[in-house]
Protein backbone atom coordinates (compact mmCIF):
# COMPACT_ATOMS: atom_id res chain seq x y z
CA UNK A 1 0.00 0.00 0.00
CA UNK A 2 1.29 3.55 -0.49
CA UNK A 3 1.73 6.36 1.91
CA UNK A 4 -1.02 8.92 2.56
CA UNK A 5 -0.21 11.59 0.30
CA UNK A 6 0.92 14.73 2.81
CA UNK A 7 -1.52 17.62 3.06
CA UNK A 8 0.32 20.93 1.46
CA UNK A 9 0.14 23.98 3.47
CA UNK A 10 0.82 27.70 3.71
CA UNK A 11 0.99 29.12 7.66
CA UNK A 12 2.04 31.87 9.34
CA UNK A 13 1.10 35.09 11.25
CA UNK A 14 -1.86 37.49 10.78
CA UNK A 15 -1.51 40.10 8.44
CA UNK A 16 1.70 38.13 6.83
CA UNK A 17 -0.70 38.40 3.29
CA UNK A 18 -1.03 34.57 3.56
CA UNK A 19 -4.72 35.07 1.64
CA UNK A 20 -3.41 37.12 -1.31
CA UNK A 21 -0.41 34.81 -1.92
CA UNK A 22 -2.58 31.48 -1.28
CA UNK A 23 -4.57 32.36 -4.27
CA UNK A 24 -2.11 32.73 -6.49
CA UNK A 25 -0.55 29.56 -5.35
CA UNK A 26 -3.57 27.79 -5.51
CA UNK A 27 -4.32 28.73 -9.15
CA UNK A 28 -0.88 27.70 -9.74
CA UNK A 29 -1.44 24.28 -7.88
CA UNK A 30 -4.81 23.21 -9.16
CA UNK A 31 -5.71 23.54 -5.51
CA UNK A 32 -8.91 24.46 -3.48
CA UNK A 33 -8.14 26.56 -0.34
CA UNK A 34 -9.35 24.87 3.55
CA UNK A 35 -9.08 27.64 5.71
CA UNK A 36 -7.47 26.60 8.72
CA UNK A 37 -8.60 29.96 10.60
CA UNK A 38 -10.45 29.64 14.09
CA UNK A 39 -11.90 33.10 13.49
CA UNK A 40 -13.06 32.91 9.54
CA UNK A 41 -15.82 30.30 10.71
CA UNK A 42 -17.81 32.69 11.83
CA UNK A 43 -20.46 34.32 10.08
CA UNK A 44 -20.77 38.10 9.34
CA UNK A 45 -17.56 38.63 10.69
CA UNK A 46 -15.64 39.49 7.47
CA UNK A 47 -13.91 42.84 7.76
CA UNK A 48 -12.36 42.25 11.29
CA UNK A 49 -11.27 38.66 9.99
CA UNK A 50 -9.41 39.89 6.56
CA UNK A 51 -11.70 37.07 4.79
CA UNK A 52 -11.00 36.60 1.05
CA UNK A 53 -13.27 38.56 -1.03
CA UNK A 54 -16.49 37.15 -2.71
CA UNK A 55 -14.08 37.62 -5.87
CA UNK A 56 -11.21 35.36 -4.72
CA UNK A 57 -13.77 32.71 -3.27
CA UNK A 58 -15.79 32.66 -6.23
CA UNK A 59 -12.25 32.15 -8.87
CA UNK A 60 -11.12 29.57 -6.36
CA UNK A 61 -12.89 27.50 -4.13
CA UNK A 62 -12.36 28.21 -0.61
CA UNK A 63 -13.64 25.77 2.66
CA UNK A 64 -14.55 26.30 6.37
CA UNK A 65 -15.40 29.54 6.03
CA UNK A 66 -18.81 31.50 7.48
CA UNK A 67 -19.67 27.92 9.33
CA UNK A 68 -21.18 29.40 12.50
CA UNK A 69 -22.87 32.10 14.22
CA UNK A 70 -20.39 34.25 16.39
CA UNK A 71 -22.39 33.49 19.45
CA UNK A 72 -22.46 29.64 18.91
CA UNK A 73 -20.40 27.06 20.14
CA UNK A 74 -18.17 25.96 17.63
CA UNK A 75 -15.66 23.29 18.99
CA UNK A 76 -12.34 22.25 17.54
CA UNK A 77 -13.53 18.74 17.22
CA UNK A 78 -16.11 19.79 14.75
CA UNK A 79 -13.79 21.77 12.48
CA UNK A 80 -11.82 19.00 12.52
CA UNK A 81 -14.44 16.74 11.10
CA UNK A 82 -15.61 19.14 8.38
CA UNK A 83 -12.44 19.59 7.60
CA UNK A 84 -11.51 15.92 6.38
CA UNK A 85 -14.62 15.95 4.62
CA UNK A 86 -14.33 19.02 3.17
CA UNK A 87 -10.60 17.48 1.77
CA UNK A 88 -12.20 14.10 1.22
CA UNK A 89 -14.25 15.88 -1.51
CA UNK A 90 -11.32 17.85 -2.84
CA UNK A 91 -9.70 15.04 -3.35
CA UNK A 92 -12.56 13.30 -4.94
CA UNK A 93 -12.61 16.10 -7.71
CA UNK A 94 -9.35 15.42 -8.78
CA UNK A 95 -8.07 18.64 -6.56
CA UNK A 96 -5.59 19.47 -4.33
CA UNK A 97 -6.39 20.75 -0.89
CA UNK A 98 -4.05 23.51 0.21
CA UNK A 99 -4.36 24.52 4.04
CA UNK A 100 -4.17 28.14 5.37
CA UNK A 101 -3.86 29.57 8.35
CA UNK A 102 -1.91 31.39 11.26
CA UNK A 103 -2.98 29.35 14.62
CA UNK A 104 -1.59 26.03 15.41
CA UNK A 105 -4.66 24.55 16.74
CA UNK A 106 -6.79 23.65 13.75
CA UNK A 107 -3.93 23.46 11.85
CA UNK A 108 -2.74 20.57 14.17
CA UNK A 109 -5.92 19.44 14.24
CA UNK A 110 -6.49 18.73 10.92
CA UNK A 111 -2.71 17.65 9.63
CA UNK A 112 -1.91 15.16 12.53
CA UNK A 113 -5.42 14.28 13.35
CA UNK A 114 -4.82 14.93 17.07
CA UNK A 115 -7.48 13.37 19.32
CA UNK A 116 -10.00 15.85 20.82
CA UNK A 117 -12.86 14.96 23.79
CA UNK A 118 -16.14 15.41 22.80
CA UNK A 119 -18.52 17.85 24.57
CA UNK A 120 -21.47 17.78 27.31
CA UNK A 121 -23.67 20.75 26.58
CA UNK A 122 -25.23 20.46 30.25
CA UNK A 123 -21.95 20.68 31.67
CA UNK A 124 -20.65 23.79 29.15
CA UNK A 125 -23.80 25.53 30.07
CA UNK A 126 -22.94 25.04 34.24
CA UNK A 127 -19.41 26.34 33.50
CA UNK A 128 -20.77 29.44 31.64
CA UNK A 129 -23.07 30.23 34.04
CA UNK A 130 -20.23 29.99 36.38
CA UNK A 131 -18.33 32.49 34.28
CA UNK A 132 -21.16 34.43 34.47
CA UNK A 133 -21.30 34.94 38.02
CA UNK A 134 -17.43 34.97 39.29
CA UNK A 135 -15.92 36.22 35.93
CA UNK A 136 -13.39 35.36 33.35
CA UNK A 137 -10.52 35.70 36.02
CA UNK A 138 -12.61 34.18 38.85
CA UNK A 139 -12.91 30.81 35.94
CA UNK A 140 -9.52 31.08 35.17
CA UNK A 141 -8.23 31.14 38.67
CA UNK A 142 -10.19 27.46 39.31
CA UNK A 143 -8.92 26.22 35.91
CA UNK A 144 -5.33 27.36 37.72
CA UNK A 145 -5.64 25.62 40.79
CA UNK A 146 -7.48 22.35 38.87
CA UNK A 147 -4.83 21.95 35.88
CA UNK A 148 -1.77 24.21 35.70
CA UNK A 149 -0.83 23.56 32.44
CA UNK A 150 -3.49 23.85 30.38
CA UNK A 151 -3.96 27.33 32.37
CA UNK A 152 -0.77 28.09 31.13
CA UNK A 153 -1.45 28.14 27.63
CA UNK A 154 -4.33 29.91 27.83
CA UNK A 155 -4.92 33.35 28.17
CA UNK A 156 -6.84 34.12 31.66
CA UNK A 157 -10.17 36.42 29.28
CA UNK A 158 -10.51 33.86 26.91
CA UNK A 159 -13.48 32.16 28.45
CA UNK A 160 -14.56 29.51 26.03
CA UNK A 161 -11.13 27.82 26.28
CA UNK A 162 -11.24 28.19 30.15
CA UNK A 163 -14.71 26.71 29.85
CA UNK A 164 -13.65 24.11 27.15
CA UNK A 165 -10.65 23.09 29.90
CA UNK A 166 -12.31 22.19 32.47
CA UNK A 167 -15.47 20.52 30.47
CA UNK A 168 -12.90 18.55 29.34
CA UNK A 169 -12.04 17.71 33.36
CA UNK A 170 -15.49 16.80 34.07
CA UNK A 171 -16.18 14.94 31.21
CA UNK A 172 -12.78 12.16 31.11
CA UNK A 173 -11.48 12.36 34.53
CA UNK A 174 -8.29 14.06 32.66
CA UNK A 175 -6.12 17.35 32.52
CA UNK A 176 -7.42 18.96 29.87
CA UNK A 177 -3.80 19.10 29.79
CA UNK A 178 -2.56 15.13 29.29
CA UNK A 179 -4.37 15.44 25.62
CA UNK A 180 -1.08 17.96 24.55
CA UNK A 181 1.22 15.44 24.91
CA UNK A 182 0.80 14.55 20.72
CA UNK A 183 1.44 18.45 20.09
CA UNK A 184 4.92 17.67 21.03
CA UNK A 185 4.88 14.81 18.30
CA UNK A 186 5.30 15.56 14.68
CA UNK A 187 4.79 13.04 12.14
CA UNK A 188 6.94 13.80 8.90
CA UNK A 189 5.26 12.56 5.65
CA UNK A 190 1.91 13.95 7.23
CA UNK A 191 2.53 17.55 5.42
CA UNK A 192 4.27 19.31 3.11
CA UNK A 193 4.29 23.10 4.96
CA UNK A 194 5.73 26.61 3.79
CA UNK A 195 5.65 29.26 6.36
CA UNK A 196 5.76 32.92 5.35
CA UNK A 197 8.58 34.84 7.94
CA UNK A 198 8.40 38.61 8.10
CA UNK A 199 10.58 41.13 9.83
CA UNK A 200 9.13 42.60 12.99
CA UNK A 201 8.90 45.54 12.01
CA UNK A 202 7.62 45.03 8.33
CA UNK A 203 5.03 42.86 10.10
CA UNK A 204 3.78 45.76 12.93
CA UNK A 205 3.71 48.13 9.40
CA UNK A 206 1.07 45.26 7.37
CA UNK A 207 -0.66 45.39 10.79
CA UNK A 208 -1.44 49.13 11.10
CA UNK A 209 -1.90 49.58 8.06
CA UNK A 210 -4.59 46.91 8.04
CA UNK A 211 -5.92 47.93 11.18
CA UNK A 212 -6.16 51.72 9.97
CA UNK A 213 -8.17 49.93 6.55
CA UNK A 214 -10.62 48.04 7.74
CA UNK A 215 -11.79 50.70 10.87
CA UNK A 216 -14.73 52.40 8.60
CA UNK A 217 -16.06 49.05 7.10
CA UNK A 218 -15.34 47.40 10.90
CA UNK A 219 -17.91 49.99 12.71
CA UNK A 220 -20.56 49.35 10.45
CA UNK A 221 -20.38 45.16 10.55
CA UNK A 222 -19.87 45.47 14.38
CA UNK A 223 -22.98 47.47 14.85
CA UNK A 224 -24.87 45.03 12.23
CA UNK A 225 -23.59 42.07 14.71
CA UNK A 226 -24.71 43.45 17.68
CA UNK A 227 -28.36 44.04 16.00
CA UNK A 228 -28.41 40.40 15.61
CA UNK A 229 -27.29 39.52 18.95
CA UNK A 230 -23.52 38.70 19.36
CA UNK A 231 -22.66 41.59 21.56
CA UNK A 232 -21.33 38.84 23.75
CA UNK A 233 -18.86 36.93 21.50
CA UNK A 234 -17.79 40.17 20.08
CA UNK A 235 -16.47 41.33 23.68
CA UNK A 236 -14.83 38.22 23.88
CA UNK A 237 -10.89 38.17 24.47
CA UNK A 238 -10.80 36.67 20.70
CA UNK A 239 -12.35 39.03 18.80
CA UNK A 240 -9.56 41.42 18.50
CA UNK A 241 -10.88 44.79 16.74
CA UNK A 242 -14.84 43.62 17.73
CA UNK A 243 -14.72 44.17 21.26
CA UNK A 244 -12.38 47.56 20.93
CA UNK A 245 -15.24 48.88 18.13
CA UNK A 246 -17.42 47.76 20.67
CA UNK A 247 -16.20 49.68 23.17
CA UNK A 248 -15.85 52.82 20.22
CA UNK A 249 -19.44 52.75 19.83
CA UNK A 250 -20.25 52.73 23.09
CA UNK A 251 -18.34 55.73 23.86
CA UNK A 252 -15.86 54.03 25.98
CA UNK A 253 -13.36 54.26 23.38
CA UNK A 254 -12.16 56.82 20.95
CA UNK A 255 -11.21 55.95 17.24
CA UNK A 256 -7.80 56.43 17.81
CA UNK A 257 -7.71 54.28 21.33
CA UNK A 258 -9.49 51.39 19.51
CA UNK A 259 -6.79 51.83 16.85
CA UNK A 260 -3.84 51.25 19.08
CA UNK A 261 -5.69 48.89 21.25
CA UNK A 262 -6.44 46.32 18.09
CA UNK A 263 -2.64 47.02 16.82
CA UNK A 264 -1.30 46.22 20.17
CA UNK A 265 -3.92 42.73 20.69
CA UNK A 266 -2.96 42.05 16.91
CA UNK A 267 0.60 41.78 16.89
CA UNK A 268 0.55 39.85 20.38
CA UNK A 269 -1.72 37.33 18.40
CA UNK A 270 1.06 37.22 16.06
CA UNK A 271 4.04 36.66 18.02
CA UNK A 272 1.74 33.83 19.70
CA UNK A 273 1.25 32.31 16.68
CA UNK A 274 4.84 32.06 15.53
CA UNK A 275 5.66 30.48 18.59
CA UNK A 276 3.53 28.13 18.20
CA UNK A 277 4.60 27.59 14.27
CA UNK A 278 7.89 27.61 15.43
CA UNK A 279 7.87 24.19 17.25
CA UNK A 280 6.62 22.46 14.24
CA UNK A 281 10.14 21.48 12.28
CA UNK A 282 8.15 20.35 9.13
CA UNK A 283 7.35 23.94 8.09
CA UNK A 284 10.08 25.32 5.64
CA UNK A 285 10.33 29.00 6.37
CA UNK A 286 10.41 31.79 3.57
CA UNK A 287 11.07 35.05 4.06
CA UNK A 288 9.09 37.85 3.22
CA UNK A 289 9.51 41.43 2.68
CA UNK A 290 7.13 44.67 3.58
CA UNK A 291 4.92 42.95 0.54
CA UNK A 292 4.08 40.47 2.64
CA UNK A 293 3.55 36.35 1.26
CA UNK A 294 3.08 37.81 -2.41
CA UNK A 295 6.40 38.55 -2.59
CA UNK A 296 7.12 34.84 -2.19
CA UNK A 297 4.14 33.41 -3.61
CA UNK A 298 6.66 32.07 -6.46
CA UNK A 299 8.75 30.48 -4.07
CA UNK A 300 6.33 28.92 -2.31
CA UNK A 301 4.29 26.89 -5.47
CA UNK A 302 7.57 25.42 -6.85
CA UNK A 303 8.23 24.19 -2.80
CA UNK A 304 4.92 22.78 -2.56
CA UNK A 305 4.48 21.12 -5.76
CA UNK A 306 7.43 19.20 -4.80
CA UNK A 307 10.91 20.79 -5.98
CA UNK A 308 13.41 22.83 -4.13
CA UNK A 309 13.66 26.26 -5.26
CA UNK A 310 16.46 28.33 -5.20
CA UNK A 311 17.41 29.85 -1.56
CA UNK A 312 18.22 32.89 -3.51
CA UNK A 313 15.11 33.00 -5.43
CA UNK A 314 12.46 35.50 -2.93
CA UNK A 315 14.53 35.15 0.26
CA UNK A 316 13.84 31.91 1.58
CA UNK A 317 15.08 30.57 4.85
CA UNK A 318 15.84 27.42 6.10
CA UNK A 319 13.88 24.99 8.09
CA UNK A 320 13.47 27.03 11.65
CA UNK A 321 12.60 30.08 12.35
Amino acid sequence: MSAPTPLLALVGPTASGKTEAAFLIAGRLGAEVVSVDSMLVYRGMDVGTAKPTTEQRERVPHHLIDLAEPEEAFSVARFQELAFGAIRGIRARGRTPLLVGGGGLYYRAVVDRLDFPGTDPPIRELLLTEASAVGAEGLYRRLSSLDPVAAGRIEPGNVRRTVRALEVAAITGRPFSSYAEAWERFPTGAVRAAGIRLDRRDLRERIERRVEDMLPGLAAETEALMARGSGGFLTSSQAIGYAEMVACLEGRMTRSEAAASTVRRTNALARRQMAWLRRDPRIRWFDAGPEGALGAAGPVAEYLAGGEPDTDEGGMGGTGA
